[in-house]
């Protein structure tokens, strides 16, 4: 007798959990959809943009610096297959570190959606035309940046802007991350995506996280 046909959440779910890397087929990466935006918002979101602070993560207490350069050295580990350059990789887990704590984001689940969405792929596009790490369209440079979309594809700018933009969605669905990431993948409401995102985020996990 046949075996049942795998569903396209099981092959996410199979794809996670075995620490693959998911592949642009499976999901569709960068879906934002351009919504209208109150003026306060805007401004909130550019204000957010502009702020030109280095990637640089400051700490106040040395276990929380230890801490830290623990989840760097295991995450470096975990990343090598995907970015063997060493200083490529410091450079993407500290900017990442920096932009999600920024935003007030879970570094963990961040690493989990740009696994899902460019597999680490810095110069990613999508078939809808979504940039670089985090997959941002690119209406977000005309809403709420310079109007440069070009700039999607420098690390820095990618994932501050998907970073601000998660948190916006964020606050617009009062805290629900499986709402916030089917609206940040234009696929509100559904299982497929926030599943994905959820079972990449646990290749990252890490007590220091």
């Amino acid at each position: 007798m046949s075996s049942p046909a795998w569903s396209r959440r099981d092959c996410l779910l199979a794809a996670g959990s075995l620490g693959l890397g998911m592949l642009p087929r499976m999901v569709q990466a960068g879906g934002q959809l351009e919504e209208p935006l109150a003026d306060s918002v805007r401004s909130a979101l550019s204000a957010a943009i502009a702020n030109s602070a280095p990637p640089v993560p400051e700490f106040t207490e040395l276990e929380k610096r230890l801490a830290y350069l623990r989840w760097l050295g295991a995450s470096s580990d975990r990343l090598q297959r995907r970015k063997p350059d060493f200083q490529t990789r410091i450079e993407f887990l500290q900017t990442i570190w920096y932009e999600t704590r920024r935003a007030g984001l879970d570094t963990t689940l961040v690493l989990g959606l740009v696994q899902v969405e460019s597999a680490f792929r810095k110069f990613a596009i999508s078939r809808v035309g979504a940039r670089g790490y985090m997959q941002i369209m690119p209406f977000w440079s005309r809403l709420i940046g310079d109007g440069d979309a070009s700039r999607l594809f420098n690390m820095q700018t990618n994932l501050r802007f998907g970073c601000v933009i998660l948190r916006h969605y964020l606050d617009r669905e009062r805290g629900d991350t499986f709402m916030a990431l089917g609206r940040y993948n234009g696929s509100r409401g559904r299982a497929e995506y926030p599943n994905a995102v959820y079972a990449a985020a646990k290749n990252w996990a890490h007590p220091d996280a």
